[in-house]
């Protein structure tokens, strides 16, 4: 039986609570093992400054962080890198995982346009999924823009994240490469 532990999540933006809190539902089924803990910064600079600190402080027993932050237009392996030595600096680079969005949040839900429909109340969103530009949305320059574009404005960052993603699918369906790699890499790190 697992032992009860808190994962602490540290994001750059509210809306990725918003998303996290559902997906963090799917993937624990409320067994009540894991609290989760949320501290939001104020964008991506912030939360870098803040990191290390956050960890070092962090004194809860059963601990396990989660970092997560857009791409944007930067280089993914050198953001993870730069993450990863302030885990280190922290001592607490073993109990931390590090997911960055490809390019933007958004190319989660882009990734399952099925969710936007009914999060949204839109129709005829998910027949564009098989479109090559929805088939690998992390590829988009600006997923956020093609989000409100395609939804005719009605996404909203915080609202929107807070409708679609209780109807974001956790089965491997999305075709989002990092919104699966942020599943299956949270299913292991609470497993463990």
């Amino acid at each position: 039986m697992r032992t009860y532990r808190t994962l602490v999540c540290l994001l750059e933006e509210p809306s990725s609570k918003e998303a996290l809190k559902e997906i963090l539902k799917n993937i624990t089924g409320n067994n009540g093992n894991t609290s989760i803990k949320y501290i939001i910064f104020r964008g991506k600079q912030d939360l870098e400054k803040n990191i290390e600190r956050k960890l070092k402080s962090w004194q809860a027993p059963n601990s396990r962080f989660l970092i997560m932050r857009d791409q944007d237009s930067g280089d993914c392996q050198v953001i993870k890198k730069q993450l990863q030595e302030k885990t280190k600096k922290a001592g607490k680079e073993q109990q931390t995982l590090i997911r960055i969005a490809c390019r933007e949040l958004e190319s989660f839900y882009l990734g399952d346009l099925l969710a936007v429909e009914k999060g949204l109340g839109l129709s005829g969103l998910s027949n564009k999924q098989t479109k090559s530009q929805f088939r690998n949305p992390d590829n988009l320059e600006n997923p956020s823009q093609k989000l409100k574009q395609i939804t005719k404005q009605s996404y909203q960052k915080l609202q929107g994240s807070r409708a679609i993603s209780p109807y974001l699918k956790i089965d491997g369906s999305n075709t989002s490469h990092s919104f699966k790699i942020l599943v299956s890499g949270l299913r292991n790190f609470l497993a463990i």
